[in-house]
Protein backbone atom coordinates (compact mmCIF):
# COMPACT_ATOMS: atom_id res chain seq x y z
CA UNK A 1 0.00 0.00 0.00
CA UNK A 2 1.21 3.75 -1.23
CA UNK A 3 1.04 6.43 1.44
CA UNK A 4 -1.74 8.99 1.15
CA UNK A 5 -1.50 12.73 2.13
CA UNK A 6 -4.02 15.27 2.39
CA UNK A 7 -3.07 18.20 0.12
CA UNK A 8 -6.67 20.47 0.37
CA UNK A 9 -9.36 20.12 2.49
CA UNK A 10 -12.67 22.41 2.55
CA UNK A 11 -15.67 22.93 4.91
CA UNK A 12 -18.86 24.78 5.01
CA UNK A 13 -20.10 26.95 8.11
CA UNK A 14 -22.23 24.74 9.44
CA UNK A 15 -25.66 26.11 10.03
CA UNK A 16 -29.39 25.63 8.76
CA UNK A 17 -30.17 26.54 5.35
CA UNK A 18 -33.65 26.36 4.40
CA UNK A 19 -33.24 28.34 1.47
CA UNK A 20 -30.19 26.46 0.01
CA UNK A 21 -30.04 22.87 -1.74
CA UNK A 22 -28.19 19.94 -0.73
CA UNK A 23 -26.04 20.27 -3.81
CA UNK A 24 -25.56 23.92 -3.21
CA UNK A 25 -24.20 22.97 -0.10
CA UNK A 26 -21.91 19.98 -1.41
CA UNK A 27 -20.34 22.34 -4.09
CA UNK A 28 -19.11 24.84 -1.98
CA UNK A 29 -17.07 22.36 0.26
CA UNK A 30 -15.63 20.92 -2.91
CA UNK A 31 -14.91 24.56 -4.62
CA UNK A 32 -12.62 25.12 -0.79
CA UNK A 33 -11.07 21.71 -1.07
CA UNK A 34 -10.26 22.30 -4.62
CA UNK A 35 -8.82 26.09 -4.30
CA UNK A 36 -6.84 24.94 -0.96
CA UNK A 37 -4.98 22.67 -3.06
CA UNK A 38 -4.82 24.55 -6.56
CA UNK A 39 -6.01 21.93 -8.07
CA UNK A 40 -8.50 21.46 -11.01
CA UNK A 41 -11.77 19.90 -11.12
CA UNK A 42 -10.31 17.68 -14.22
CA UNK A 43 -7.48 16.26 -12.04
CA UNK A 44 -9.25 14.43 -10.31
CA UNK A 45 -9.59 10.47 -10.81
CA UNK A 46 -12.09 9.29 -8.26
CA UNK A 47 -14.97 10.88 -5.97
CA UNK A 48 -16.32 8.88 -3.12
CA UNK A 49 -19.49 11.33 -1.13
CA UNK A 50 -20.99 10.22 1.78
CA UNK A 51 -24.65 11.42 2.50
CA UNK A 52 -27.23 9.93 5.11
CA UNK A 53 -30.59 10.95 5.33
CA UNK A 54 -31.06 13.03 1.88
CA UNK A 55 -33.31 10.41 0.84
CA UNK A 56 -35.61 10.79 3.71
CA UNK A 57 -35.25 14.97 4.13
CA UNK A 58 -35.00 15.73 0.40
CA UNK A 59 -36.12 12.59 -1.61
CA UNK A 60 -33.27 12.10 -3.30
CA UNK A 61 -31.98 8.82 -3.73
CA UNK A 62 -29.22 6.76 -4.95
CA UNK A 63 -27.28 8.94 -7.48
CA UNK A 64 -26.44 12.13 -4.93
CA UNK A 65 -23.26 12.71 -5.56
CA UNK A 66 -23.68 12.41 -9.01
CA UNK A 67 -26.75 15.22 -8.51
CA UNK A 68 -23.50 16.99 -7.26
CA UNK A 69 -20.54 16.78 -8.77
CA UNK A 70 -22.50 17.16 -12.26
CA UNK A 71 -23.76 20.48 -11.32
CA UNK A 72 -20.05 21.52 -11.02
CA UNK A 73 -18.71 20.07 -14.34
CA UNK A 74 -17.53 17.00 -12.76
CA UNK A 75 -18.37 14.29 -14.45
CA UNK A 76 -16.78 10.78 -16.70
CA UNK A 77 -14.99 9.71 -13.18
CA UNK A 78 -16.35 6.80 -11.29
CA UNK A 79 -18.43 8.30 -8.05
CA UNK A 80 -19.29 5.71 -5.21
CA UNK A 81 -22.05 7.07 -2.78
CA UNK A 82 -21.25 5.76 0.81
CA UNK A 83 -24.23 5.88 3.46
CA UNK A 84 -23.12 5.03 6.61
CA UNK A 85 -25.46 6.81 9.08
CA UNK A 86 -23.22 9.43 11.49
CA UNK A 87 -20.04 7.89 9.58
CA UNK A 88 -21.08 8.46 5.81
CA UNK A 89 -18.49 10.78 5.19
CA UNK A 90 -15.68 9.13 7.08
CA UNK A 91 -16.68 5.83 4.98
CA UNK A 92 -16.51 8.17 2.06
CA UNK A 93 -12.62 9.34 3.04
CA UNK A 94 -11.71 5.55 3.85
CA UNK A 95 -12.51 4.48 0.54
CA UNK A 96 -10.92 7.45 -1.13
CA UNK A 97 -7.75 7.04 0.78
CA UNK A 98 -7.94 2.92 -0.13
CA UNK A 99 -8.46 3.66 -3.92
CA UNK A 100 -4.88 6.11 -3.77
CA UNK A 101 -2.98 3.70 -1.19
CA UNK A 102 -3.77 0.91 -3.64
CA UNK A 103 -2.19 2.76 -6.38
CA UNK A 104 -5.30 2.40 -8.30
CA UNK A 105 -5.76 6.46 -8.61
CA UNK A 106 -3.10 9.14 -7.73
CA UNK A 107 -5.83 11.50 -6.94
CA UNK A 108 -9.41 11.05 -5.41
CA UNK A 109 -11.84 13.36 -3.83
CA UNK A 110 -14.07 12.58 -0.43
CA UNK A 111 -16.80 14.74 0.11
CA UNK A 112 -19.42 14.95 2.86
CA UNK A 113 -22.91 16.50 2.99
CA UNK A 114 -26.00 16.55 4.55
CA UNK A 115 -29.17 18.60 4.78
CA UNK A 116 -31.03 17.69 8.15
CA UNK A 117 -33.06 20.87 8.61
CA UNK A 118 -37.29 20.70 7.27
CA UNK A 119 -39.76 22.55 8.12
CA UNK A 120 -41.60 19.54 9.51
CA UNK A 121 -38.51 19.53 12.51
CA UNK A 122 -40.54 15.82 12.96
CA UNK A 123 -39.13 14.94 10.21
CA UNK A 124 -35.30 15.33 10.48
CA UNK A 125 -35.50 13.59 13.90
CA UNK A 126 -37.45 10.52 12.11
CA UNK A 127 -34.63 10.42 9.62
CA UNK A 128 -31.92 10.96 12.04
CA UNK A 129 -33.63 7.92 14.15
CA UNK A 130 -33.57 4.98 11.38
CA UNK A 131 -29.91 4.44 11.90
CA UNK A 132 -31.27 1.63 14.66
CA UNK A 133 -32.07 -2.07 13.97
CA UNK A 134 -35.77 -1.02 13.35
CA UNK A 135 -37.32 -4.37 15.12
CA UNK A 136 -34.80 -4.65 18.19
CA UNK A 137 -35.87 -0.73 18.79
CA UNK A 138 -39.62 -2.01 18.62
CA UNK A 139 -39.13 -5.00 21.25
CA UNK A 140 -37.21 -2.50 23.29
CA UNK A 141 -40.22 0.41 23.26
CA UNK A 142 -42.73 -2.54 24.01
CA UNK A 143 -40.85 -3.80 26.87
CA UNK A 144 -40.15 -0.43 28.37
CA UNK A 145 -43.97 0.38 27.97
CA UNK A 146 -44.83 -2.77 30.11
CA UNK A 147 -42.23 -2.00 32.87
CA UNK A 148 -43.66 1.54 33.08
CA UNK A 149 -46.97 0.02 33.27
CA UNK A 150 -46.07 -2.18 35.89
CA UNK A 151 -44.60 0.30 37.55
CA UNK A 152 -40.93 -0.96 37.01
CA UNK A 153 -38.18 1.49 37.07
CA UNK A 154 -36.81 2.00 33.24
CA UNK A 155 -33.49 3.77 33.92
CA UNK A 156 -31.28 1.19 32.85
CA UNK A 157 -32.64 0.43 29.61
CA UNK A 158 -31.52 1.49 26.52
CA UNK A 159 -34.89 2.72 24.94
CA UNK A 160 -36.18 5.63 24.29
CA UNK A 161 -38.71 7.51 26.54
CA UNK A 162 -41.60 9.36 25.26
CA UNK A 163 -41.16 12.21 22.48
CA UNK A 164 -38.12 11.07 21.56
CA UNK A 165 -38.12 10.77 17.52
CA UNK A 166 -41.04 13.49 17.80
CA UNK A 167 -39.52 16.59 19.61
CA UNK A 168 -35.75 15.40 19.95
CA UNK A 169 -33.81 12.43 18.04
CA UNK A 170 -33.91 9.21 20.31
CA UNK A 171 -30.72 8.87 20.17
CA UNK A 172 -30.37 11.44 23.11
CA UNK A 173 -31.86 8.87 25.36
CA UNK A 174 -29.67 6.04 24.36
CA UNK A 175 -26.65 8.23 25.58
CA UNK A 176 -28.50 9.27 28.71
CA UNK A 177 -28.99 5.54 30.01
CA UNK A 178 -25.24 5.08 29.14
CA UNK A 179 -24.56 8.04 30.79
CA UNK A 180 -26.60 6.99 34.10
CA UNK A 181 -24.90 3.51 33.67
CA UNK A 182 -21.47 4.97 33.89
CA UNK A 183 -22.44 7.26 37.02
CA UNK A 184 -23.68 4.58 38.78
CA UNK A 185 -20.43 2.30 37.54
CA UNK A 186 -17.66 4.88 38.33
CA UNK A 187 -19.50 8.00 40.39
CA UNK A 188 -19.01 10.24 37.87
CA UNK A 189 -21.29 13.55 37.98
CA UNK A 190 -23.52 15.57 35.84
CA UNK A 191 -21.47 18.40 36.57
CA UNK A 192 -18.18 16.90 34.63
CA UNK A 193 -20.50 15.73 31.94
CA UNK A 194 -21.34 19.53 32.00
CA UNK A 195 -17.93 20.50 31.92
CA UNK A 196 -17.59 18.56 28.76
CA UNK A 197 -20.31 21.16 26.92
CA UNK A 198 -18.68 24.55 28.79
CA UNK A 199 -15.30 23.67 27.03
CA UNK A 200 -16.63 22.33 23.34
CA UNK A 201 -19.10 25.59 23.49
CA UNK A 202 -15.83 27.79 24.26
CA UNK A 203 -14.12 25.86 21.51
CA UNK A 204 -16.38 26.71 19.17
CA UNK A 205 -16.68 30.42 19.84
CA UNK A 206 -13.24 30.23 18.64
CA UNK A 207 -14.35 28.63 15.01
CA UNK A 208 -15.56 30.45 12.16
CA UNK A 209 -17.43 27.05 10.49
CA UNK A 210 -19.54 26.61 14.21
CA UNK A 211 -22.70 26.50 14.04
CA UNK A 212 -23.13 28.21 17.72
CA UNK A 213 -20.36 30.61 18.72
CA UNK A 214 -21.74 31.44 22.03
CA UNK A 215 -20.09 30.86 25.13
CA UNK A 216 -21.41 29.27 28.27
CA UNK A 217 -20.71 28.94 31.88
CA UNK A 218 -21.39 25.62 33.96
CA UNK A 219 -24.22 26.87 35.60
CA UNK A 220 -25.64 27.55 31.98
CA UNK A 221 -25.00 24.17 31.02
CA UNK A 222 -26.85 22.81 34.29
CA UNK A 223 -30.00 25.23 33.89
CA UNK A 224 -30.65 24.60 29.94
CA UNK A 225 -33.89 22.65 29.34
CA UNK A 226 -33.66 18.60 30.13
CA UNK A 227 -33.51 16.84 27.06
CA UNK A 228 -33.15 13.10 28.57
CA UNK A 229 -31.64 13.03 32.45
CA UNK A 230 -28.33 13.38 33.03
CA UNK A 231 -28.40 15.60 29.42
CA UNK A 232 -29.47 19.10 29.29
CA UNK A 233 -29.70 20.41 25.53
CA UNK A 234 -26.48 22.19 25.50
CA UNK A 235 -24.78 19.27 26.52
CA UNK A 236 -26.77 17.66 23.10
CA UNK A 237 -25.15 17.99 19.37
CA UNK A 238 -27.83 20.26 17.38
CA UNK A 239 -29.50 19.35 14.01
CA UNK A 240 -27.65 20.88 11.46
CA UNK A 241 -26.65 21.43 7.19
CA UNK A 242 -23.29 21.51 5.95
CA UNK A 243 -20.55 19.82 4.04
CA UNK A 244 -16.97 19.22 3.81
CA UNK A 245 -14.42 17.81 1.59
CA UNK A 246 -11.05 16.66 1.12
CA UNK A 247 -8.59 15.91 -1.61
CA UNK A 248 -6.34 13.11 -1.54
CA UNK A 249 -2.90 11.98 -3.48
CA UNK A 250 -0.05 9.64 -3.02
CA UNK A 251 2.56 10.73 -0.74
CA UNK A 252 5.31 10.90 -3.33
CA UNK A 253 3.54 13.37 -5.52
CA UNK A 254 2.05 15.65 -2.75
CA UNK A 255 4.75 18.30 -2.63
CA UNK A 256 3.76 19.36 -6.44
CA UNK A 257 0.44 20.66 -4.61
CA UNK A 258 1.73 21.87 -1.22
CA UNK A 259 4.32 22.36 0.70
CA UNK A 260 2.67 21.16 3.96
CA UNK A 261 1.03 18.20 3.36
CA UNK A 262 -1.07 16.28 5.91
CA UNK A 263 -0.05 12.49 5.75
CA UNK A 264 -2.71 9.83 6.60
CA UNK A 265 -1.16 7.37 8.93
CA UNK A 266 -4.26 5.00 9.58
CA UNK A 267 -7.51 4.84 7.86
CA UNK A 268 -9.67 2.02 9.65
CA UNK A 269 -13.39 1.35 9.40
CA UNK A 270 -15.29 -1.05 11.74
CA UNK A 271 -18.55 -2.54 12.51
CA UNK A 272 -20.24 -3.28 15.45
CA UNK A 273 -20.00 -7.13 17.12
CA UNK A 274 -21.38 -8.97 19.29
CA UNK A 275 -19.54 -9.44 22.80
CA UNK A 276 -20.06 -10.18 26.01
CA UNK A 277 -19.55 -7.44 28.95
CA UNK A 278 -15.48 -7.09 29.51
CA UNK A 279 -14.71 -7.39 26.33
CA UNK A 280 -13.44 -4.58 24.12
CA UNK A 281 -16.42 -2.48 22.02
CA UNK A 282 -16.00 -1.36 19.08
CA UNK A 283 -13.82 2.38 20.03
CA UNK A 284 -11.29 0.25 21.67
CA UNK A 285 -11.35 -2.18 18.88
CA UNK A 286 -10.91 -0.04 15.86
CA UNK A 287 -8.83 2.23 17.90
CA UNK A 288 -6.28 -0.35 18.58
CA UNK A 289 -6.08 -1.33 15.18
CA UNK A 290 -5.55 2.20 13.69
CA UNK A 291 -2.57 2.77 16.81
CA UNK A 292 -1.00 -0.12 15.51
CA UNK A 293 -1.39 0.98 11.91
CA UNK A 294 0.28 4.50 12.28
CA UNK A 295 2.32 2.88 14.83
CA UNK A 296 1.94 5.61 17.93
CA UNK A 297 -0.19 5.61 21.07
CA UNK A 298 -2.74 7.76 23.01
CA UNK A 299 0.25 9.57 24.27
CA UNK A 300 1.65 10.39 20.86
CA UNK A 301 -1.74 12.37 19.95
CA UNK A 302 -1.72 16.34 19.94
CA UNK A 303 -5.05 16.54 18.60
CA UNK A 304 -7.93 14.72 18.55
CA UNK A 305 -11.61 15.20 16.77
CA UNK A 306 -13.99 12.74 18.76
CA UNK A 307 -18.08 11.96 18.22
CA UNK A 308 -19.19 14.02 21.05
CA UNK A 309 -22.88 13.26 20.02
CA UNK A 310 -23.60 14.25 23.81
CA UNK A 311 -21.21 15.54 26.22
CA UNK A 312 -21.50 12.04 27.58
CA UNK A 313 -19.95 10.32 25.00
CA UNK A 314 -17.35 12.14 24.12
CA UNK A 315 -16.10 11.48 28.25
CA UNK A 316 -16.52 7.99 27.49
CA UNK A 317 -14.37 8.29 24.56
CA UNK A 318 -11.59 9.52 26.58
CA UNK A 319 -11.65 6.20 28.16
CA UNK A 320 -12.13 3.98 25.10
CA UNK A 321 -9.20 5.40 23.04
CA UNK A 322 -6.83 5.25 26.41
CA UNK A 323 -6.53 9.20 26.63
CA UNK A 324 -7.30 8.00 30.71
CA UNK A 325 -8.11 4.83 32.12
CA UNK A 326 -11.74 3.32 32.70
CA UNK A 327 -13.46 5.73 35.08
CA UNK A 328 -11.04 8.34 35.03
CA UNK A 329 -13.17 10.70 32.09
CA UNK A 330 -14.20 12.96 34.68
CA UNK A 331 -11.12 13.39 36.18
CA UNK A 332 -9.86 14.19 32.70
CA UNK A 333 -12.52 17.13 31.98
CA UNK A 334 -12.13 18.21 35.34
CA UNK A 335 -8.23 19.21 35.16
CA UNK A 336 -8.99 21.27 31.49
CA UNK A 337 -6.43 18.32 30.15
CA UNK A 338 -8.66 18.32 27.00
CA UNK A 339 -9.35 21.88 26.51
CA UNK A 340 -6.76 23.57 23.05
CA UNK A 341 -4.56 25.28 24.93
CA UNK A 342 -3.95 21.77 27.64
CA UNK A 343 -2.00 18.52 27.15
CA UNK A 344 -4.43 16.70 25.00
CA UNK A 345 -6.33 18.88 23.05
CA UNK A 346 -10.23 17.20 22.37
CA UNK A 347 -12.38 18.64 20.08
CA UNK A 348 -10.99 21.93 19.03
CA UNK A 349 -13.40 22.43 16.61
CA UNK A 350 -16.43 23.01 18.82
CA UNK A 351 -17.33 19.22 18.28
CA UNK A 352 -20.63 18.05 17.10
CA UNK A 353 -22.30 20.21 20.15
CA UNK A 354 -20.81 23.42 19.09
CA UNK A 355 -19.45 23.01 15.55
CA UNK A 356 -23.17 21.05 14.54
CA UNK A 357 -23.12 17.73 13.13
CA UNK A 358 -25.02 17.59 9.66
CA UNK A 359 -24.49 13.63 9.92
CA UNK A 360 -23.23 13.13 6.18
CA UNK A 361 -20.46 16.22 7.01
CA UNK A 362 -19.35 15.12 10.13
CA UNK A 363 -16.75 12.90 9.57
CA UNK A 364 -14.50 14.42 6.74
CA UNK A 365 -15.45 17.56 8.66
CA UNK A 366 -13.66 16.35 12.06
CA UNK A 367 -10.80 15.44 9.40
CA UNK A 368 -10.93 19.74 8.36
CA UNK A 369 -9.96 19.95 11.44
CA UNK A 370 -7.15 18.09 12.39
CA UNK A 371 -5.64 18.97 8.12
CA UNK A 372 -5.90 22.75 9.83
CA UNK A 373 -4.39 22.15 12.85
CA UNK A 374 -1.82 20.18 11.65
CA UNK A 375 -0.92 22.91 9.21
CA UNK A 376 -0.87 25.52 12.08
CA UNK A 377 -4.09 27.54 10.15
CA UNK A 378 -6.47 26.74 13.12
CA UNK A 379 -6.04 30.83 14.21
CA UNK A 380 -7.42 31.33 17.62
CA UNK A 381 -7.96 27.69 18.76
CA UNK A 382 -4.65 26.42 17.36
CA UNK A 383 -2.87 23.96 19.23
CA UNK A 384 0.94 24.50 19.87
CA UNK A 385 3.44 22.31 17.71
CA UNK A 386 1.02 19.56 16.76
CA UNK A 387 2.45 16.77 14.74
CA UNK A 388 -0.53 13.71 15.61
CA UNK A 389 -4.19 14.03 15.23
CA UNK A 390 -6.98 11.69 15.33
CA UNK A 391 -10.52 11.31 14.65
CA UNK A 392 -13.15 8.94 15.69
CA UNK A 393 -16.41 9.27 14.16
CA UNK A 394 -18.72 6.50 15.23
CA UNK A 395 -22.76 6.27 12.67
CA UNK A 396 -25.72 4.41 13.66
CA UNK A 397 -27.02 1.79 16.36
CA UNK A 398 -26.92 -1.65 16.69
CA UNK A 399 -27.59 -3.66 20.30
CA UNK A 400 -26.32 -0.94 22.03
CA UNK A 401 -23.15 -0.06 20.52
CA UNK A 402 -22.08 2.15 17.33
CA UNK A 403 -23.04 -0.02 13.99
CA UNK A 404 -20.14 1.62 12.20
CA UNK A 405 -17.04 3.38 13.56
CA UNK A 406 -14.29 4.84 12.10
CA UNK A 407 -10.59 6.38 13.40
CA UNK A 408 -7.81 8.37 11.38
CA UNK A 409 -4.59 8.80 12.25
CA UNK A 410 -2.87 11.86 10.89
CA UNK A 411 0.79 13.32 10.71
CA UNK A 412 2.68 16.37 9.31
Amino acid sequence: MRDVAIVGAGMTKFGKYLDRGLKSIGMEAVKAALDSAGVDKSKLEVAVVGNATAGLITGQEMIRGQVMLREMGIGGIPVINTENACASSSTAFHVAWMYVASGMYDMALAVGMEKLYHEDKRRSFQAIGAAVDIEWLQGLQAQAQAARGNGERTDGQPAPEEGAGEKRSMFMDFYAAFARQHMQKYGTTKEQFARIAVKNHFHGSLNPHAQYREVYSLEDVLASPLVAEPLTRLMCSPIGDGAAAAVLVSADKARQFTSQPVHVRASILGSGADHVPGQPGITERVSRRAYEMAGVGPEDLSVIEVHDASAPAELVIYEELGLCAPGEGGKLIDSKATYFDGPMPVNTSGGLISKGHPIGATGVAQIYEIWTQLRGEAGDRQVRNPKVGMTENGGGMVRGEAAALSVHIFSV
